[in-house]
């Protein structure tokens, strides 16, 4: 076990690493293109697999190296077809990703940290400790892992990507970026940026990094209140990346990228439900072409929150359509394998 140990993890080396290694080894520099290409377009989980690779040469690599492959050690299935993986990483650590199905479309849902480093009270998964940081090729696998599912079960390729699982993407920012890039590279998956959502609680400094990086991936904002006071007491960061600072930083993204915000949003009884919390997120949407999803809440085992009933739902509909912003209500998927928004917890 001492010399796995002291193995390099492959995929953490860039093309042109594998092809100076190779070189270095008195090797040809292409053969690092031919094993970048089974690491990712291929996703190789073993040397093994590189069938156009001498067998000195896949040697050579396993004394080397060492690919930290995910494992799906579980797969549950709802009764409305959503798919919840637990995923075995390569220390022992357990994420959870999502493929939820629609008529149209498969949606990965994927995991960016274990456990989560903020700590938002109607959610399962800011429960558990933040123990890291994912890396790239984790968050690829998961994303590899469930287009496998999506094939398999519904006969059709991964269309789409939102990071909402496991985790704040904006605090583990540049692996989730890194793992984006091969996401859609040729190299990698080739999937659109387009089709890419990545969801934030809201870090006003990396937002504005995003921005000014250019991202081509779309943005998804959890607000749930646009009422400070209100926001801090149910998502206790907001003390320190208040609601003016989000908005400014959400302002300089529009300006920036000209891409439209969504803004996630759930109605809890006795929290949220009201005029005056609709008409602040009204005020809130202005500066910026937005739409909002109000998102069915799914209980956590506590009596703390509770789904708003439908006229208070109804009420934040009409009041944001007669200003002109898009809304759409979202029923929950997944609910009965604890799979939905919120739920993600390493339960199973």
């Amino acid at each position: 076990m001492e010399v796995a140990k002291n193995k390099k993890d492959i995929r953490a080396y860039t093309k042109e690493q594998l092809r100076l290694f190779f070189e270095s080894q008195g090797d040809k520099a292409f053969r690092g293109n031919q094993v970048y290409e089974w690491l990712w377009q291929k996703s190789a989980h073993t040397f093994e697999d590189m069938t156009n690779i001498s067998k000195e040469t896949r040697q050579m690599l396993e004394d080397n190296f060492v690919i930290n492959h995910i494992k799906v050690d579980q797969m549950q299935r709802s009764s409305d077809g959503t798919i919840k993986n637990a995923v075995r990483l390569h220390d022992d650590l357990i994420v959870e990703s999502v493929l939820i199905p629609t008529k149209t479309r498969t949606t990965a849902c994927v995991s960016s940290q274990v456990g989560c480093s903020l700590d938002c009270k109607f959610c399962a998964t800011a429960r558990l400790k933040r123990m890291r940081n994912l890396n790239p090729d984790e968050i690829y696998d998961q994303v590899v892992a469930i287009d496998n599912e999506s094939r398999l079960y519904f006969d059709r390729p991964l269309s789409n990507i939102v990071f909402m699982g496991m985790g704040e993407p904006l605090m583990n920012y540049n692996n989730v970026i890194k793992a984006i890039d091969k996401i859609t590279s040729p190299e990698g998956l080739g999937m659109s940026p387009k089709r890419i959502t990545v969801s934030t609680s809201g870090v006003p400094k990396m937002i504005r990094k995003m921005a000014d990086e250019e991202v081509k991936f779309k943005l998804a904002v959890s607000l749930h209140s646009a009422i400070d006071e209100i926001r801090t007491s149910i998502m206790p960061f907001n003390a320190t990346f208040t609601l003016a600072d989000l908005r400014e930083a959400l302002e300089y993204w529009y300006q920036k990228t000209k891409s439209r915000i969504t803004y996630e949003y759930v109605v809890w009884e006795g929290i949220n439900d009201t005029q005056r919390d609709a008409n602040a997120l009204v005020d809130f949407c202005r500066f910026a072409p937005s739409k909002v999803n109000l998102i069915e809440y799914n209980p956590i085992d506590d009596g703390d929150f509770q789904q708003a009933n439908n006229a208070a739902i109804e009420m934040y509909v009409r009041t944001l359509e007669q200003n002109g912003i898009t809304v759409t209500v979202r029923r929950s998927r997944g609910k009965d394998i604890d799979a939905a928004c919120g739920q993600l917890a390493n339960k199973s």
